[in-house]
């Protein structure tokens, strides 16, 4: 399995990728974001530094129960992370062998404007919570050669959509996966370019959530990597009663396993020195080819 993205290819034939999170706003929900670049760069560095193999930057949070920022404030908030990016990675060194390096860097958006934008800055892979309403993001991606990340939702982003259901979570996704797949493609967007996100809690109720973890290993059908945004998810607190995302880390390193022993390629989190590990000890037990 790999994946490209601005003409590197990604082998993931070792331990998951580490996908760290930095989010720069002031509304995230576990509260870890902050508007001041100096210290998201920081951030950034640290993790790099504990083994991560992404960085997934984001300007606006996707709570529901936010007002969106204008498309003029997301590009404002993350075109100066993006023209230090090169300074970060100039101070950091690997911190072993496995570790992708250097590190990748992802823009979680989903409005083309912002997509535009972050492409022409350097984006090497554009994280896309839209679920793909239109081929424009896709054509971005393709023109730039950045990796699209498509994300199964129903609806438009910042909006609720705890109505929805499903007769059959895993069917509905496999046919928005089959259809999105084959609208990027029509955009010019090569296999190699594409990751599968189940989009865990989003458009999801607590079932919804748990069948993807315990089916997820029907979406390698589509031979493509598998993205699992594991960290602190409303599905822990559904499963061990805590409210505080900033204590659903042992549920997210649980989560980590049972996504990784049915196929997932990536982890999305904010606890990158727990994942990086965990993700390790889980390679290392695996059993040999």
């Amino acid at each position: 399995m790999k994946f490209t993205a601005r003409h590197r290819t990604i082998t993931l034939d070792r331990r998951p990728l580490v996908m760290g999170i930095v989010n720069i706003n002031d509304d995230s929900f576990c509260g870890d974001g902050t508007l001041d670049i100096s210290s998201a760069l920081h951030l950034a560095e640290y993790q790099i530094a504990q083994g991560a193999d992404i960085i997934d930057i984001g300007a606006e949070s996707a709570r529901t129960n936010r007002v969106a920022i204008s498309e003029e404030e997301e590009c404002t908030r993350i075109q100066p992370f993006m023209e230090q990016w090169e300074s970060v990675l100039s101070r950091c060194s690997p911190l072993d062998d496995v570790q992708t390096w250097p590190p990748l860097l992802s823009v979680n958006t989903w409005r083309s404007p912002v997509v535009a934008h972050a492409v022409k800055l350097g984006a090497e892979i554009i994280n896309d919570i839209s679920g793909l309403p239109t081929a424009d993001n896709a054509a971005l991606c393709a023109h730039s050669d950045a990796a699209l990340i498509i994300m199964h939702s129903i609806g438009q982003p910042k909006v609720p959509h705890t109505h929805v259901t499903y007769g059959n979570v895993m069917e509905d996704m496999h046919r928005f996966f089959t259809d999105k797949i084959a609208l990027a493609k029509r955009a010019g967007l090569a296999d190699d370019h594409i990751i599968l996100d189940p989009g865990i809690d989003f458009a999801k109720q607590r079932d919804d959530n748990l069948t993807v973890y315990r089916e997820l290993q029907r979406l390698q059908h589509f031979g493509m990597p598998i993205l699992l945004p594991v960290s602190r998810k409303t599905v822990i607190h559904h499963v061990l009663d805590q409210p505080d995302p900033t204590q659903r880390d042992p549920g997210t390193v649980a989560s980590m396993v049972a996504g990784t022993l049915r196929g997932a390629h990536i982890m999305r989190v904010h606890n990158v020195t727990a994942a990086v590990q965990t993700a390790q000890i889980v390679h290392a037990c695996a059993p040999v080819a």
